[in-house]
């Protein structure tokens, strides 16, 4: 069994009710799960990029006031996990930080590790601990910091990905998903996607992935 998850991230903008479109989009193309990002954005927007002006959806801003204004609270959560249970789909979030870690453990008992953050290894063992699955992907990390992580932490799932977006076609080198499962046999591989089209996707099931993400536009 592949189990398939649509990362709608940020990508709603704030608006409950695209995020249910997103959710319903999912859902009638048959994902197993829908996957968020949650953070805590004064832990993780850095100080010297705080107050920068950038364009956004609703005009220029501070990336800071930014970042709040995308982010869901419990209210919207609750919202999201009501509605996903009346649809019939799972979902979980890749955390950032120990708080929406804390947060998230409220809604389920998945969390990823964004592949940017594997090297911190205070957050990898804290979600660790308070989770029962944990996904972390590889986009971002050399082999050692791979090896580190897994030795560490003995994540559930380790997802092969191109970090680049969109990643080139010829860059992805999904022959690395057998390394990775001759090398972790007691973690199941996946496959976060972030190329144009589904055809590379598709070729990682023999390849052996049972986790594949793909992002929700």
């Amino acid at each position: 069994m592949v189990n398939i998850i649509a990362e709608i991230g940020i990508n709603h903008n704030g608006s409950i009710e695209d995020c249910k479109k997103l959710i319903d989009m999912a859902k009638n193309a048959g994902c197993d799960y829908v996957k968020f990002q949650k953070r805590t954005p004064d832990l993780c927007v850095p100080q010297h990029q705080r107050d920068k002006i950038r364009p956004t959806p609703w005009g220029d801003m501070k990336y800071i006031d930014y970042k709040h204004k995308i982010e869901f609270g419990l209210e919207e959560y609750c919202e999201i996990d009501s509605y996903c249970k009346k649809i019939g789909i799972d979902w979980f979030a890749s955390v950032w930080d120990k708080p929406s870690a804390d947060f998230m453990k409220k809604f389920t008992n998945i969390a990823k590790i964004a592949s940017a953050l594997i090297v911190d290894h205070e957050l990898v063992k804290y979600v660790r601990d308070n989770f029962d699955i944990l996904i972390i992907s590889t986009g971002m990390s050399t082999e050692e910091e791979i090896e580190q992580v897994v030795a560490m932490a003995e994540p559930n799932v380790i997802m092969h990905t191109n970090s680049s977006y969109p990643s080139k076609i010829s860059e992805l080198n999904l022959n690395y998903i057998l390394h990775l499962r001759e090398k972790y046999p007691n973690s199941s591989i996946g496959y976060s996607g972030h190329e144009y089209g589904l055809v590379t996707t598709f070729a990682t099931i023999p390849l052996g992935v049972r986790w594949i993400e793909r992002h929700v536009p």
